[in-house]
């Protein structure tokens, strides 16, 4: 039987300020969908504290099961979705700019620790994660691949190669680099034929002009959706059999492996 998703990106105004403010955007948001058969809402990169915030990332930083988290894991329950969100992860070694993926039951499902930091706030303030992690939702394998870890060719492909149907992409894109969504993102689509939600942030944080331009975008590099530079909420329906077709007509990881020289040691 064909697997189906349905999916939402939220493309939220960068100028909440705050957990509160933003989970108070959420609730809101998730009551204008609640009479759709939504499977997953996939929200930009740091949601729960913003991006462009400073120092109150250590103040808004928190375990992956903390207080906010409980909120949000309480409005997965309540509205029956999954809801893959991006957080500042407090651990004993510093904070990981990570994700988390909420079931619709309330089950943590699976979480990513960006593995690479641009230089600047980034560098400054967190720690780097060291591998790829998968989940499971409605039938879809699942990586994450928060921001800059998304415009890395290798970085794709490694999570392709591991068979996921859809890769998450939540991001913090400034308006200087419209090039990664619209170009580079539906090109990694169609590069290994796999779905990708790219959720990014719209207006602007603290001085920083966000580019909008969130999107869905199928395994043939097509897009299925894509945000303007405004809040918006984007819609798709994510057939899985569209990845296995496109990778049989365009098999860039079958031929992959005729070129030995290329690939990394066993």
């Amino acid at each position: 039987m064909t697997q189906h998703l349905h999916v939402v990106v939220a493309q939220n105004p960068a100028e909440l300020v705050g957990p509160r403010a933003r989970l108070d955007w959420l609730a809101q948001s998730l009551n204008t969908i609640q009479d759709r058969a939504v499977d997953l809402l996939v929200l930009p990169e740091l949601f729960l504290t913003g991006y462009n915030v400073g120092e109150q990332i250590y103040k808004w930083a928190e375990t992956r099961d903390g207080p906010f988290a409980a909120e949000i894991t309480n409005l997965a329950k309540r509205h029956c979705l999954a809801i893959h969100y991006s957080y500042a992860e407090r651990t004993e070694g510093g904070i990981y700019n990570a994700s988390a993926c909420i079931s619709k039951d309330g089950a943590y499902l699976g979480g990513h620790r960006k593995l690479l930091l641009p230089p600047g706030f980034e560098a400054d303030h967190f720690i780097c994660g060291d591998s790829c992690t998968y989940f499971e939702v409605a039938g879809f394998k699942i990586a994450t691949l928060i921001c800059y870890d998304g415009e890395f060719p290798e970085t794709f492909r490694k999570v392709a190669q591991d068979g996921v149907h859809l890769v998450i992409v939540p991001t913090a894109l400034g308006a200087q680099w419209a090039v990664v969504a619209e170009k580079v993102i539906p090109a990694s689509a169609f590069q290994n034929g796999v779905f990708i939600c790219y959720a990014n942030q719209a207006g602007n944080e603290n001085g920083m002009p966000y580019h909008g331009g969130s999107c869905i975008v199928d395994p043939t590099g097509e897009e299925l959706a894509r945000a303007n530079k405004n809040p918006e909420l984007l819609h798709a329906v994510l057939d899985a059999s569209l990845v296995a077709k496109s990778q049989a007509r365009m098999p860039y990881l079958r031929d992959l492996k005729k070129l030995p020289w290329l690939l990394p040691p066993p």
